[in-house]
């Protein structure tokens, strides 16, 4: 090999890899689909071996065009980290962040605190995006997001975390139906519990929290939101777990439910940020943090 790959060549195979489409890929990194082809290829000319499989209807990658791919995420994240760095280094209050958020934090808490963080942190600009806790680890790890907002604990790989504060979990029950006012975590019953499917980590942690095992209920509901759910214990199907951020957003606002805390030992979840430990904007973060915090415990 005469001469290293180039930058470019690894961003159109890594692009290629996530859309396993050429024209897809192609839109993505802003270039025409020949382009990225010729790129592709040139690259595989240059390795003297063959990346990727390509049939009319479908691109699948080698063994090795998968391993390459792994390798070159590692270098286009380690040129991201070192522009953050020089970043970093002029203003670390300054710049542009990509937050990822799960969903059942993004439409209660954001209202609250993106103003707050606005003031106290008026040169950072926050691009959002909202996805469950895998996919945005997944993409966190990619490089194409720089820290997540989400609830801790969650296996998103080897990431620094940076907890913030707890957010209590309240039980609604369809009108009439509540046990009482206050109950404890023996009071649920499983078999009257609606929760998310198991791709949110709202699931996991309401029933860890509440030392409950997930057995005893099949009322996942796919596809659904905490919105969602609550029409469905109004009419009487069930009862839920809320987060305390939701209640305290109004979602329970005119709906035919009777609201009830624990007593005793409060389940909660613990709310907060991870990052690439390689990032070097921890400085950034830890403000950022910080700013949620205040705001988001704020009266």
């Amino acid at each position: 090999m005469s001469f290293p790959p180039t930058l470019k060549q690894l961003r159109y195979l890594v692009a290629l890899h996530k859309t396993h489409h050429f024209g897809k890929a192609a839109e993505a990194s802003h270039v025409t689909q020949s382009t990225l082809s010729a790129g592709i290829q040139e690259l595989e000319n240059l390795l003297g071996a063959q990346l990727v499989e390509r049939t009319k209807r479908s691109v699948m990658f080698t063994s090795l065009g998968n391993d390459v791919v792994q390798r070159a995420q590692g270098v286009l994240n380690e040129i991201h980290d070192l522009t953050d760095m020089a970043e970093a280094a002029k203003d670390p209050l300054r710049g542009t962040i990509r937050v990822g958020v799960i969903p059942t934090i993004a439409p209660y808490l954001l209202p609250k605190i993106i103003p707050a963080i606005s003031q106290d942190l008026p040169h950072l600009d926050l691009h959002l995006r909202e996805d469950k806790s895998a996919e945005l680890c997944d993409l966190l790890r990619a490089g194409d997001l720089d820290v997540v907002l989400l609830a801790l604990p969650f296996e998103c790989g080897n990431v620094h975390d940076m907890p913030l504060f707890s957010d209590q979990f309240i039980a609604v029950y369809p009108k009439g139906e509540a046990p009482g006012t206050q109950i404890s975590t023996d009071d649920l019953d499983e078999n009257k519990l609606l929760l998310l499917d198991e791709g949110h980590c709202l699931r996991d942690h309401a029933l860890s929290a509440c030392q409950l095992l997930g057995q005893g209920s099949q009322r996942a509901l796919a596809n659904t939101s905490l919105a969602t759910i609550l029409p469905m214990v109004a009419a009487g199907r069930g009862m839920t777990l809320l987060p305390g951020m939701a209640l305290d957003a109004g979602i329970t606002e005119n709906m035919a439910v009777d609201i009830a805390t624990f007593k005793d030992s409060t389940p909660t979840r613990m709310i907060g940020l991870v990052w690439r430990p390689t990032n070097p904007r921890a400085a950034t973060f830890e403000a950022l943090g910080a700013a949620i915090k205040s705001s988001a415990t704020s009266s």
